[in-house]
């Protein structure tokens, strides 16, 4: 009796041996601030930002919606962080590529030679909604010679 118990009893313990050493997932190693702040913007991959739907701009404290009605900034991550934007009434350019402005990852700058180009753009993330906050200094701040854009620009974009 002794002995078909001891069997029964080892039997068993193969048993939980071998599902002791089955294939377990790796654990997944936490994100890194630039991981998280690029997720804040491009989702898993492409987010659409726009002004439809309760966005607004402002310069100056002044409501000038009405000049960017469609816009649309497009950001992408991945190795070459790219945007396109659309109805940006030449402030942006259509497409260029974006990054991190300093270590805190809070800021972006984008490339291209249209006035918004450049400049370190502060953001805040929060739900549906992205705030871009950034400044076009005098001198040289006009498109085409006549339009001036010199001014504090606030652009409160909704997630598409």
């Amino acid at each position: 009796m002794n002995l078909k118990l001891l069997k029964v009893a080892l039997a068993a313990l193969i048993f939980v041996g071998f599902q002791a050493c089955g294939d377990k997932p790796a654990p997944t190693p936490p994100k890194t601030p630039e991981q998280i702040a690029t997720e804040a913007l491009t989702g898993t991959g492409t987010q659409v930002w726009g002004i439809a739907g309760g966005g607004k701009v402002t310069r100056g404290g002044t409501d000038v919606t009405n000049v960017y009605p469609n816009f649309e900034l497009i950001l992408n991550s991945g190795s070459a962080k790219t945007y396109t934007t659309r109805s940006n009434n030449d402030l942006f350019d259509l497409t260029g590529n974006w990054s991190f402005a300093g270590t805190n990852f809070d800021k972006i700058t984008l490339t291209g030679t249209k006035p918004a180009a450049g400049r370190e753009m502060s953001f805040t993330q929060t739900g549906t909604n992205l705030k871009l906050v950034f400044t076009i200094p005098m001198p040289g701040a006009r498109i085409n010679g006549t339009f001036a854009i010199a001014g504090d620009y606030v652009f409160d974009l909704i997630k598409k």
